[in-house]
């Protein structure tokens, strides 16, 4: 049976590391990346089509993806007469993966039935070296018989593959699960600098603390640069922990509600993003609590 023409907008590092393995699957694809070319180099080595706007995506692709940073960048590619919707195949798919606002995922998801095909959101967790080994967690939503038609695909791209209902499901559930991860991060990164301000050693507290309940992954991360100096093991930038907590604080107040536990993660993330270190990864946050106690 033959696979699907897939078109992948956006290959950044984890929309790189999703291309590549679409490839070692056997996929053909057309490829839309950005101002760095370094992934979207690697996938046309491999065989890939680039186009250059998401008309020329669309018309070519049987399954659209989008792996991008903001709703206004989903927004922008979806729409005018160079993007996605223009060129649309009739019957075809568009799934985002990034993490966006489920009240544009839905007005998205009007404009792409009324140009014959079918949106899905299909927010990530884990990571893009999950990703480069099909082992992302996929919270996919939206019309099921469309998602039935695509999960052979997210199959291969995910070792857990959620239908989560109606369309925006995905992207809300994804904005609850970040926000409570990026505010566990907080918590623990301020943790490592109140040991220092406190005279105790932040891998004997580490230890105290990873014996008993509160013990995750999350925090193990943020250890793996608190104690070991890997920042890496939570390969997700502050800038972008920034956003996400902010689409989720205003989701809260779309809803008509005061969400109180996001408030001092989204100000401390803010605060690191506008002070220079908005390229750092989360874990990272230790060295700004840390500098924000004097030591």
């Amino acid at each position: 049976m033959s696979k699907p023409a897939i078109g992948f907008i956006g290959l950044g590092l984890m929309g790189g590391a999703m291309v590549g393995r679409l490839q070692d699957q056997g996929y053909d694809l057309t490829v839309l990346g950005n101002r760095d070319r370094t992934y979207l180099d690697q996938a046309l080595a491999r065989g890939a089509s680039e186009a250059s706007t998401g008309r020329e995506v669309a018309a070519a692709s049987d399954i659209v993806m989008l792996c991008m940073g903001t709703s206004d960048h989903v927004e922008s590619r979806m729409r005018g007469a160079d993007g996605v919707l223009a060129g649309l195949k009739p019957g075809a798919t568009v799934i985002d993966f990034g993490t966006s606002l489920p009240g544009s995922t839905r007005t998205l998801g009007e404009e792409t039935q009324a140009a014959g095909g079918t949106y899905l959101d299909a927010p990530l967790g884990r990571t893009p070296s999950h990703a480069k080994d099909g082992l992302l967690n996929i919270m996919c939503s939206g019309d099921k018989a469309a998602f039935d038609k695509v999960e052979p695909v997210l199959q291969d791209l995910g070792e857990n593959v959620f239908h989560l209902g109606a369309l925006g499901s995905g992207h809300t559930i994804k904005l609850i699960n970040n926000f409570f991860g990026m505010t566990v991060a907080n918590a623990m990164a301020e943790a490592f600098a109140m040991a220092d301000v406190a005279g105790v050693d932040r891998q004997q507290m580490y230890d105290v603390m990873a014996a008993g309940p509160l013990h995750s992954g999350m925090m193990d991360f943020v250890k793996g640069y608190g104690v070991d100096e890997d920042p890496n093991q939570l390969a997700f930038a502050i800038k972008n922990a920034a956003k996400d907590v902010g689409y989720y604080a205003r989701m809260a107040d779309e809803a008509g509600v005061d969400s109180i536990m996001s408030k001092c993660a989204l100000a401390a993330l803010t605060e690191a993003r506008d002070t220079g270190r908005g390229d750092d990864m989360v874990s990272q946050m230790v060295d700004f609590y840390a500098a924000k106690f004097g030591k």
